[in-house]
């Protein structure tokens, strides 16, 4: 069974370039983060589940900034999928590859995007009906040239991956180019202490500048 993005996400991702994710602690920086990206022209997030505020977060962002494709990360555990789908959640992300996980989301009818560093993981997440997988962590792992080599026996399938970890304006381009990344994990674009002060311009700057990467890259 195909599990992977419907085309109008895949779509959206590609052409957005870059999927922002974030960690909010106070309820009250979901709606204005949301909105500083969306104003530098980011307009799809992951919102991961490590806060006690996260759900709440996820839903305020889901009623207030419609326009922003919302994601929801770091789903660790499979009644966490229907909470995030509750709070308007259009796709879901994981570290790993917990086939627990994939199967509830398979279910209820979340595209998943499991977490994979290895061509196990990446035949494990095609077993499990997903395309469209999260390579974490990217640079650690050993960046752009270990993304090709354990891409390559699985291109022909269809697969396009999210780099993230150590990606950033820097090299983001280079990943772009890439014709197996359908978009950049973000997680540079709102940094934990710019959240702390709410500095939304800087963090609509930031979002300017991938922005900007992305439409040279991919006009």
């Amino acid at each position: 069974m195909d599990h992977s993005f419907p085309d109008e996400l895949n779509r959206h991702l590609e052409q957005n370039g870059v999927v922002a994710v974030l960690m909010i602690d106070r309820v009250a920086d979901a709606v204005p983060l949301a909105r500083a990206l969306l104003a530098g022209g980011v307009s799809a997030i992951e919102l991961t589940l490590r806060t006690d505020a996260a759900l709440e977060c996820l839903r305020r962002i889901g009623q207030e900034v419609p326009e922003m494709v919302l994601g929801a990360g770091t789903i660790l555990r499979p009644e966490q999928v229907d909470a995030v789908m509750e709070c308007g959640a259009s796709f879901g992300v994981a570290p790993g590859m917990n086939p627990r996980v994939v199967a509830e989301a398979r279910r209820a009818g979340l595209p998943f995007a499991p977490g994979v560093c290895t061509p196990t993981d990446i035949e494990l997440a095609l077993e499990a009906g997903c395309k469209v997988l999260k390579f974490f962590p990217c640079e650690p792992a050993g960046g752009l040239p270990y993304l090709r080599t354990i891409a390559a026996p699985f291109l022909h399938l269809g697969v396009r991956f999210i780099p993230l970890g150590g990606v950033n304006a820097a090299n983001a381009a280079v990943y772009l180019k890439e014709a197996s990344v359908l978009a950049l994990g973000g997680s540079w674009l709102a940094p934990k202490e710019l959240i702390a002060r709410q500095d939304w311009g800087a963090i609509t700057a930031l979002a300017a500048e991938i922005t900007g990467i992305v439409r040279e890259v991919r006009p």
